[in-house]
C-alpha cells in the first residue's frame, strides 16, 4: 500500500508517498512535481500506519478509509509532534522536509500486539483500529513492522454508507481511479494532511475537539469535475505503485475551506 502526491502541500501512499509545497494553481494538489528535486535531495522518511485486519472481523472499507485519515490528523496534531521540545518533532520535521511518504501495512493476532507495544498512537473508527507511528527512515523501519505485509488488502462495505453531513469535513475519492484499500487508506491520509495545512489555529482546534470528524466518500463524476476547479486542496499521485502519474486522487472538502473560496 504506497502512493506519493504533491499539492499546495503534499500526501503520501498507503505503503509510500509524498508531498510539495505551495503550488500557484487553482486547486492544491499532492503529488504533482513541484519542488521535487528539493524533497528528493533531502533523507528520505516515511510515516507508517498499520491497519488490524483480523480474519473473523475485518473492518469496513470505508471505516478504514476514515480511521487512517483521523491518525494521521491524530499525529500532526498530537504535542509530541508539535511541541518545541516534543519527542516526535524532529522525525516530523524531517518528514515535512522531503517526500512526505504513508505507509499502510497490515497486522492481526501477536503481530498486531508487537505493533501496538511501539510508541505511536491508535484510532478507533467504527469498526476500524489503525496504529500511527512517528516518522522514520525509509529503510530503517522497526523490526516489529517492516515484515508486515503491505500488499494485499482487500476491504469491503458490508452496508452502503449514507450521504455525509453537511458540516462534515469529506474527503472525495475519484470515482475513475480504483485503488486498493490500503492505497486509498494512504490516498486519504494525504487528503486530511492537506486540508489541515490550510486550515487556521481556531479551526484546527474545532476539528481536534470534534474527534477529527470526517467522511470519506466516493464522487460522481459530475461532483469530481466541479470539485476539480472548486480551488479545494487535490492529491495528485506520484506514481509509485498502482496508478499514473500526475493522478488525482482525493479531494479535500473541509467546510472551512470551502468558505473561504466563496
Amino acid at each position: 500500500m504506497t502512493s506519493s502526491d504533491t499539492h499546495n502541500h503534499g500526501g503520501s501512499p498507503v505503503g509510500g508517498g509524498s508531498v510539495g509545497g505551495p503550488d500557484p494553481a487553482p486547486a492544491p494538489a499532492v503529488g504533482t512535481d513541484a519542488g521535487a528535486p528539493d524533497r528528493d535531495a533531502a533523507p528520505q522518511f516515511v510515516l507508517p500506519l498499520v491497519v488490524r485486519i483480523e480474519k473473523t472481523a475485518p473492518p469496513a472499507r470505508t471505516d478504514a478509509l476514515q480511521t487512517a485519515a483521523r491518525a494521521v490528523l491524530t499525529m500532526l496534531s498530537d504535542e509530541r509532534a508539535t511541541a518545541e521540545d516534543g519527542e516526535w518533532t524532529r522525525a516530523v520535521r524531517d518528514w515535512e522536509d522531503a517526500r512526505i511518504r504513508k505507509v499502510v501495512r497490515r497486522a492481526r493476532g501477536a503481530e498486531w500486539r508487537r505493533a501496538a507495544s511501539l510508541p505511536g498512537i491508535t484510532v478507533t473508527g467504527h469498526t476500524a483500529e489503525v496504529r500511527v507511528f512517528p516518522p522514520v527512515p525509509l529503510d530503517g523501519w522497526p523490526k516489529e513492522l517492516v515484515k508486515l505485509q503491505v500488499s494485499g488488502t482487500d476491504l469491503d462495505d458490508p452496508e452502503p454508507w449514507g450521504p455525509p453531513g453537511g458540516d462534515t469535513p469529506v474527503l472525495w475519492l475519484n470515482p475513475d481511479v480504483p485503488m486498493s484499500a490500503g492505497k486509498a487508506m494512504a490516498q486519504a491520509g494525504h487528503g486530511a494532511q492537506l486540508a489541515w495545512w490550510q486550515l487556521d489555529e481556531g479551526e484546527r482546534a474545532a476539528w481536534r475537539e470534534s474527534g477529527f470528524a470526517l467522511s470519506v466518500r466516493t464522487a460522481g463524476r459530475e461532483r469530481w469535475t466541479r470539485l476539480l476547479a472548486s480551488g479545494l486542496p487535490v492529491v495528485r499521485d506520484a506514481g509509485f505503485t498502482e496508478i499514473a502519474p500526475g493522478s488525482c486522487t482525493v479531494v479535500a472538502d473541509h467546510p472551512a475551506l470551502r468558505a473561504a473560496r466563496t
